[in-house]
């Protein structure tokens, strides 16, 4: 693609790498047969080349983002799956990463609109917070309804999303180190989190025993904050680099001092940010190769127990039907590794059709976009159904929350059955079902 910056323009680093982005596209339209806005809404400008159009031209002219640019980036899920669909090599994430990092200085939204994103990055990304919330959403349920048109849709969308009953805190949600009940495998640092240790405490609970019985110590390091993804997708560049720059600090701390073999990530969406902290921080002095560093250490939980020796399993008799999180396959391309552990597990795994559209999570886009949101979990869920499988595993919380809003089939972590197969108590989401 031909661009037209000026010298000026191209001493911005953000807009001299987005230039160089931009230069990659060839306009082939293949990312149009896999996004799913595009496959969903039919509209070019809803698909990852007609956003790229629409970026070019707001960033060459050097001009604030109006309503068109920002209703199009909006709709835009951040599922990269046009990235591995791509044959250009084009680096869509951080293209749009900056289109709307440019929308968030230069466009003012809506009233409510901007409410609405504000309350989402003062709460999601802190679990007390975000506790708080959903403990109170029982009192907004009753007027669910009539928030379901104009600006009051999100509200809706985020008590149709809250659980009935929010977990207690676990344990393991808390600062402090586990040591290995057999022979010493390695030392590793887990993400707490924000959302899943509020959502879904039994995950990072389910890990934690897991790496143990396998020799392995877990260190929750004192400080972790929020990977930074949700606000990062909002937008919201400089929250973000404070929440990475702290994580920085906190693993640099652990891996000077006794040393760590991997930063595990029990959720995939998590885990593509942290993975990029490297090229976020890349023009902080301070932070560069620090973060560098720390994006090199960290894994996915199943990346990780891949390099580990598993005992073989006898099959269970259970069919799984596996959904592959878009960050875990199009922002980390893992692939195979989740199948491959729960197969040797014992496990019979099947993939669902369409397996690389979106279910429509995406952080908050659930809640900020609920009508294109409700028509991927649907399509989403018609699709893993068909496979018959008795349960469905995972590796994103987002994915989790989602998914089981539109089905009665048990939904959980892959690191959760993987606990199970290997000595753990069977989960409780599957307690008392007839699985063979």
């Amino acid at each position: 693609m031909q661009t037209n910056f000026t010298p000026s323009q191209l001493l911005d680093p953000a807009v001299a790498e987005s230039e160089q982005i931009l230069r990659k596209c060839v306009h082939c339209g293949f990312c149009t047969a896999t996004c799913p806005t595009y496959v969903t809404l039919g509209n070019e400008l809803d698909s990852p080349r007609g956003r790229i159009y629409l970026i070019k031209d707001m960033l060459e002219n050097g001009r604030p983002a109006d309503a068109e640019v920002v209703t199009h980036i909006d709709r835009c899920l951040s599922c990269l799956a046009c990235v591995t669909t791509c044959p250009s090599g084009v680096d869509y994430m951080h293209l749009v990463d900056h289109a709307r990092a440019h929308i968030e200085k230069t466009y003012k939204r809506p009233l409510m609109n901007r409410l609405t994103r504000a309350i989402l990055a003062a709460v999601l990304p802190y679990p007390g917070r975000f506790r708080l919330a959903l403990n109170l959403a029982r009192l907004g349920r009753p007027f669910a309804g009539l928030m379901r048109g104009g600006a009051l849709k999100p509200f809706a969308a985020m008590l149709a999303l809250a659980p009935r009953r929010v977990p207690a805190a676990s344990a393991f949600a808390k600062p402090g180190s586990y040591l290995p009940e057999a022979e010493r495998r390695g030392r590793v640092a887990i993400l707490s989190g924000c959302a899943q240790p509020v959502l879904d405490p039994g995950i990072n609970a389910a890990a934690i025993r897991l790496l143990t019985r396998l020799g392995v110590e877990v260190v929750l390091p004192e400080g972790e904050v929020c990977c930074g993804s949700l606000v990062h997708h909002m937008g919201r560049a400089e929250q973000a680099l404070a929440s990475a720059r702290a994580n920085v600090d906190v693993w640099t701390r652990e891996i000077d001092g006794q040393g760590l073999d991997a930063i595990i990530i029990t959720a995939s969406g998590c885990g593509t940010t942290i993975k990029d902290y490297g090229h976020m921080l890349r023009l902080d002095p301070a932070y560069a190769a620090k973060a560098v560093r720390v994006s090199a250490l960290a894994k996915d939980i199943t990346e990780y127990l891949a390099t580990l020796e598993l005992p073989a399993h006898m099959p269970k008799g259970i069919t799984v039907a596996y959904h592959s999180a878009c960050s875990m396959q199009h922002g980390q391309r893992i692939t195979l590794a989740p199948k491959q552990l729960l197969k040797a597990a014992g496990f019979t795994v099947r993939d669902p059709a369409e397996g690389h559209l979106c279910c429509g999570s995406a952080g908050t886009y659930n809640i900020m976009q609920p009508e294109i949101s409700a028509a991927l979990k649907a399509r989403k869920v018609k699709n893993i159904e068909a496979t018959k499988a008795n349960i469905i595993a995972t590796g994103n919380i987002g994915c989790i929350t989602q998914i089981a809003t539109g089905t009665g089939m048990p939904i959980l972590h892959t690191v959760e059955l993987l606990d199970w197969a290997y000595g753990g108590a069977v989960p409780e989401k599957l307690t008392g079902l007839p699985l063979g």
